[in-house]
């Protein structure tokens, strides 16, 4: 495989890589290492792309995987990542623009409550759109492991959102 290769199918990836880096590592610099560090392995392997079938998929894993060595090395607790659900659309009118910042805070907050695995199966699936299989090749779990994640992050979030709403 060739520079061209590259540059076409890898480094349009790498904000992806980036946002899954950040949000396990919750640390702008580390997710940028991270994905440095992953993108120069990557290089590294390039004789083997042929046998990569989804070569998206593998670099999101190899991502992960270092992002979570990262994580264990410094022993962090993830933090909030208020530039990746900042809202700037100007149709929204002000109140409604505040109230649905109110909500993605929310939303912010509980996600970082998930435990480890629902949070980056939810994240890879609502914020990155991967399909359930890629989530799969990414987190080295079923499918139905993939999708019970999903379930159960987005029924706790919903059910602790309705206690909020219901209390408020």
């Amino acid at each position: 495989m060739d520079l061209h290769t590259f540059k076409t199918s890898i480094l349009p990836n790498k904000n992806k890589l980036y946002r899954v880096a950040l949000r396990i590592t919750g640390n702008p610099a580390e997710a940028e290492d991270v994905v440095q560090e992953t993108l120069i392995k990557v290089w590294e392997k390039r004789n083997d792309w042929s046998r990569i079938d989804n070569l998206q998929a593998w670099c999101m894993q190899m991502v992960k995987n270092r992002a979570i060595d990262k994580v264990r090395l410094k022993a962090n607790q993830t933090e909030n990542i208020d530039t990746l659900y900042s809202m700037s659309s100007r149709e929204i009118l002000p109140d409604r623009k505040a109230e649905l910042s109110d909500t993605v805070g929310k939303v912010k907050q509980l996600m970082q409550q998930l435990p480890d695995q629902q949070r980056l199966a939810m994240h890879l699936r609502d914020i990155e759109g991967m399909s359930y299989q890629e989530i799969s090749q990414v987190m080295e779990i079923s499918l139905s492991q993939v999708k019970t994640n999903i379930f159960r992050a987005r029924k706790g979030i919903k059910s602790k959102l309705l206690q909020l709403w219901t209390t408020s």
